[in-house]
């Protein structure tokens, strides 16, 4: 008979390595953050768009009941009031069935979930709770449940950022049974809806293992949508780690994964031009990311497009479009990691809220002839562009990367097996190149420039040769720096 304790120990491994599945459907790739969008909107989109273009999941913004600020700021969603699930994007009933939805087109649900703090102001939230101070009988926390007030002032000092409040938000003692109580109960009632995992906001702020306690008492995914039995929650965690500080990443990779804000501010900084493509030829762990199963990656997200995390003035945004879906066409041509597509609306400062009616309700996007949305939504996510590299990536699924090919300097190509291939040209003259294309001889449908319907292209048509090389040309002013094929866009 084992000991004890090397039953947990083998008990705990199990959960853990649960924790890195993405549950998502096979043939699916790319998790979207919908980020400020309305639950019934978001299963409307996994219906009619995202299922359909082979997309495997929608981040959601924090469900829980939040303060409401006054001129309905982006970040009064990171205030919960209590943990209510009515908020802006909808009621309880809606998020459910927004969940249902969803898994049944084989599009996963992640839940943006905020359990390191509560709000830092009085008042009332968006389901009628009210906060009075260190009082949220909503939960119910009262001041006990807090740790000590302290700002943060050295991140250097571990125990200052784990134990003191950010940003002065009310720290939750997650050391506590009561509080650890409620956070698990929140969780669980949202696996209960349907939801395959979590992103954990500011989870350098807390400390590993209470974390653990908390990942260990999660119920298994619910089995009546399409999760096998014993499944476990997905977790990426929220640690912004470029180097230099007290606190690394690395704590936090056995419990889950991790977001990876190194690749985000990298992959800027190249596609701004101010490194060189053909350095990118040994992209992932030798950059300093982490392990590419370890590391949900992404060109921006909702705080980095906004000068707020990490990344400075190198995070590149659907504000310099060209450049931006050039790094997302690589992000999401390149087997590293596990990528998120950034959904944005319109903003001109990075205090702004999404689009809302002079009451502060939530306007939903339109969707344009094009495909494209309206109503100040920017939707990255149904770019052209964007979308088909999703397709992309499905097609060359299970493949590795070969046949890399620079100029040396800002003209870069390569293969994924016999299964697609990528070009980008970021120079100030045109590519002209005969390159391998590792495709079989044929004719296919440029994905960037169009798409294949039916038996021709909307886009540009390329010419492989029996010997798989095509002549690669991309002009220096073409409105997209990057040409793709793959097989399942052959003619």
């Amino acid at each position: 008979m084992r000991p004890l304790t090397s039953v947990l120990v083998v008990a705990f491994a199990a959960l853990v390595s649960a924790q890195f599945d993405t549950h998502q459907w096979s043939g699916r790739s790319g998790i979207v953050h919908l980020f400020e969008w309305k639950w019934n909107d978001i299963a409307d989109e996994c219906e009619r768009f995202l299922a359909p273009n082979g997309f495997a999941g929608v981040q959601v913004s924090p469900p829980t009941e939040n303060m409401v600020i006054s001129g309905r700021p982006w970040w009064e969603r990171y205030q919960p009031a209590s943990y209510h699930l009515n908020t802006r994007s909808g009621s309880e009933a809606e998020f459910a069935s927004m969940v249902w939805r969803c898994n049944q087109v084989g599009v996963r649900i992640y839940v943006d979930i905020v359990i390191n703090h509560m709000a830092a102001v009085s008042g009332t939230g968006t389901g009628g709770s009210q906060v009075n101070g260190l009082n949220f009988p909503a939960v119910p926390y009262g001041s006990n449940d807090f740790n000590p007030e302290c700002p943060i002032t050295n991140y250097n000092d571990p125990i200052q950022v784990r134990n003191c409040w950010l940003v002065g938000l009310p720290d939750l003692a997650l050391g506590a049974s009561w509080v650890r109580d409620r956070i698990v109960d929140l969780m669980n009632k949202c696996i209960g809806y349907g939801i395959a995992g979590f992103r954990v906001d500011a989870v350098k702020h807390m400390w590993p293992g209470d974390l653990e306690h908390v990942y260990g008492r999660l119920n298994n995914l619910n089995t009546d949508h399409g999760f096998p039995s014993g499944a476990k929650a997905f977790l990426t965690q929220e640690v912004i780690d470029l180097g230099g500080e007290a606190i690394s990443k690395y704590e936090y990779t056995h419990l889950g994964t991790v977001t990876e804000f190194r690749f985000s501010a990298e992959i800027g900084r190249v596609f701004r031009g101010y490194d060189r493509l053909s350095h990118l030829s040994n992209w992932g762990e030798e950059w300093g990311f982490l392990p590419s199963y370890l590391g949900l990656v992404f060109v921006d997200n909702h705080d980095n497009q906004r000068g707020h995390g990490a990344g400075g003035d190198n995070v590149l945004t659907y504000k310099v479009a060209k450049n931006y879906k050039m790094a997302s066409a690589f992000m999401l041509a390149h087997p590293y990691g596990i990528p998120r597509i950034m959904s944005s609306f319109f903003f001109d400062n990075g205090d702004q809220g999404p689009p809302q009616d002079g009451g502060g309700n939530l306007i939903p996007p339109s969707i344009n002839a094009d495909g494209t949305c309206g109503n100040g939504w920017v939707c990255e996510h149904r770019w052209r562009q964007i979308t088909n590299m999703v397709g992309f990536r499905n097609a060359v699924a299970g493949t590795g990367l070969n046949d890399w090919w620079s100029n040396g300097g800002q003209q870069i190509a390569f293969c994924r097996g016999g299964r697609g291939f990528v070009a980008f040209n970021l120079e100030n003259f045109d590519m002209n190149q005969s390159l391998q294309t590792c495709l079989p001889a044929g004719a296919y449908c440029d994905v960037i420039s169009g798409s294949k319907s039916g038996g021709s292209c909307t886009g540009r048509v390329i010419n492989v040769g029996g010997d798989g090389t095509a002549n690669i040309q991309i002009s220096a002013g073409a409105e997209d720096g990057v040409l793709a094929i793959h097989a399942n866009a052959r003619l």
